[in-house]
């Protein structure tokens, strides 16, 4: 049987360039995005729904929303 690839819009963090405020993880209604140690923000693929709060929210410009296959 073939499978479908799905795609969906999801966070996607330049984590190299990420300073981990937290401001993502605070507007994520989703609890999608945490700060993984103390370092940088880390998405949860599974529960992100693609909203760009975060990607809004973030004053380092590194969050980005893209296409995902799913």
């Amino acid at each position: 049987m073939n499978q479908v690839k799905r795609t969906a819009r999801r966070a996607f963090v330049a984590s190299s360039d990420c300073v981990a405020c937290g401001c993502c993880v605070k507007v994520c209604p989703k609890s999608a995005i945490q700060i993984a140690r103390g370092v940088t923000a880390a998405v949860d693929l599974e529960k992100c729904v693609g909203c760009g709060r975060c990607a809004k929210e973030c004053p380092a410009t590194v969050i980005t929303i893209r296409e995902a296959t799913l």
